[in-house]
């Protein structure tokens, strides 16, 4: 029997490159032996975008044209939009019921998102709340793992602190999640920060050439290289970990080139350029056309969004009766 697995990211901005490699490569040998729903959580999206929600439309539908063209199958998963799944707000109000404050002002995630999102006025009632509302996206489906970072694991801990409680008060109905521990590879932004969208400094899978070469020529180099002359250190600079994750078999070669001073850090962006609009050419080819009529992408989510409503219907049936609501 398959493994039910449940993730979703927040249709923020474009998806970049951090995304590929730190979710979506995972996704896609996931759905292969799994059952896998895979969620735009737009409802999380407007936590922190509630002032200015006026491309969360667009981003919403880029996100999935995203996953399709980055090898999310159809056919294999489950692609659906939160907010067309009204039961994932029903079991979050069940569980605000008795989630202790506590637990979440101490939740690390969220005082992450807070520092990260400063910017935004994020100390609401609803932004706080916001894993109590992961958990019950995950519960919804009783998945049996998520595919999480080590830094997402509290909120994995946080979810199964509300398992138990929950089957405490109301009886044996949800199960402990497992966490399906992803490994990362070490790919900054282009300034030398963690890539993010608030930060602004990532590539995104759907950037022209044009705009790849921008700002791959704006990448942060190795500090210590000051002049040509000066040989490189490539295990401290920022476009060699590009290299070796993007173009494996020419990374040894530029180890050599950087190290012993014989191409420039220029020269060196201008070729990681070409690398990195090569690797996504097919991704961006199979966007564009998504993106173009609309109709295939709307009839996936609509799919997407009836399954995902039949499972989460059976899982509320069990809740409400657990909680006393007839």
């Amino acid at each position: 029997m398959k493994k039910r697995i449940l993730s979703g990211m927040r249709p923020t901005g474009p998806l970049h490159l951090g995304h590929l490699f730190g979710a979506l490569d995972n996704w896609i040998k996931l759905q292969e032996e799994n059952e896998c729903f895979f969620m735009v959580a737009d409802w999380h999206a407007l936590m922190s975008e509630y002032g200015e929600p006026s491309k969360l439309p667009q981003y919403t539908i880029e996100c999935a044209a995203d996953w399709i063209a980055s090898g999310i199958d159809p056919k294999k998963s489950t692609i659906f939009i939160q907010s067309h799944v009204p039961q994932h707000l029903e079991l979050y109000m069940v569980f605000s019921n008795f989630v202790p404050l506590g637990w979440l002002e101490r939740c690390p995630t969220y005082k992450e998102q807070l520092r990260e999102l400063s910017s935004r006025h994020l100390h609401t009632y609803g932004f706080l709340g916001y894993p109590v509302l992961q958990a019950a996206d995950i519960l919804l489906y009783k998945a049996s793992a998520v595919p999480v970072g080590k830094d997402q694991l509290p909120h994995l801990e946080l979810t199964n602190d509300i398992v138990a409680k929950f089957n405490k008060l109301y009886g044996a109905t949800f199960k402990e999640i497992r966490p399906l521990l992803t490994k990362i590879p070490k790919l900054l932004g282009v300034d030398g920060r963690k890539m993010s969208k608030s930060y602004g400094n990532f590539i995104a899978l759907g950037d022209s050439e044009k705009t790849i070469k921008e700002k791959c020529a704006q990448m942060f180099t190795d500090p210590k290289r000051i002049k040509l002359s000066d040989k490189g250190h490539p295990d401290e600079c920022n476009l060699y970990s590009y290299y070796n994750l993007l173009k494996k078999k020419d990374a040894a070669g530029v180890y050599d080139y950087c190290s012993s001073a014989k191409v420039g850090c220029t020269e060196c962006k201008k070729n990681l350029a070409g690398v990195v609009s090569d690797y996504l050419a097919s991704i961006r080819k199979k966007r564009e056309k998504l993106l173009k009529d609309k109709g295939e992408i709307q009839n996936v989510l609509e799919k997407g969004a009836e399954k995902a409503s039949q499972v989460a219907s059976e899982t509320m049936a069990e809740v409400r009766k657990a909680v006393g609501l007839i």
